[in-house]
């Protein structure tokens, strides 16, 4: 009978994981806030392209206009 191991990571890669949750978090409330600003500007641009702009510094590769 083999008995399966189950890997714990270490405390410091758990740490790591939650402050990239944090910062996911924090972006998506920073894109909430400031959509219908660039919305009014910008009827064009989704949601999703305005987070993604936010995110990556620069426009959603996959945006057509």
């Amino acid at each position: 009978m083999k008995v399966r191991m189950h890997h714990v990571q270490p405390r410091e890669m758990v740490s790591l994981g939650n402050e990239r949750v944090r910062l996911e978090i924090q972006s998506f409330l920073k894109a909430l806030d400031s959509y219908p600003d660039r919305f009014a500007k910008e009827p064009k641009v989704s949601f999703e392209q305005h987070l993604w702009s936010l995110v990556n510094g620069k426009a959603d590769p996959r945006s057509q206009n």
